[in-house]
């Protein structure tokens, strides 16, 4: 089953879509933000393409688990998504994601010049990757306790 993770930001929306048994996440695209409206289609929309049969929105909790301001929007994105499609949409806690995006582009090797762009699709990647590990079951050293009970 493809899984098609969310990376909602203010002005960039970072796309990454997993492998078909749900165990490798890949960065596919990012997309401008124009409003809610047009960029859930456009999100439903590569979803149908990929043939994706999940959408994971990340979402930013506090160290309390709880909304912030951010989140609050990715839950109204996933709103307007589900309004669009009839593929399943999830919400995850995407927190650590863009710092991870970041660490991933020095493990990788990319210079400081080209890191300091934009990673949105890598924080995708992250974020659907951190949902694959906890739903295929612990890692060893896997740290992330957050539940699957939006599924």
């Amino acid at each position: 089953m493809r899984i098609l993770a969310v990376d909602p930001g203010e002005k960039r929306i970072g796309i990454a879509l997993s492998d078909p048994s749900s165990t490798i996440a890949n960065p596919l695209t990012v997309l401008k933000h124009v409003s809610r409206a047009v960029d859930a289609a456009s999100i439903a929309q590569l979803a149908i393409e990929h043939e994706a049969e999940r959408i994971l929105v990340g979402q930013a909790l506090d160290d309390e688990d709880q909304p912030t301001p951010q989140s609050r929007r990715a839950y109204r994105l996933a709103a307007a998504i589900r309004a669009q499609t009839r593929i399943p949409v999830v919400l995850w806690d995407e927190s650590g994601s863009t710092q991870a995006a970041q660490f991933a582009g020095i493990a990788l090797g990319v210079s400081r010049r080209k890191r300091g762009g934009h990673l949105d699709d890598i924080a995708a990647t992250y974020i659907l990757q951190t949902y694959l590990d906890a739903r295929n079951g612990p890692v060893e050293g896997q740290t992330n306790t957050r539940s699957l009970a939006d599924e």
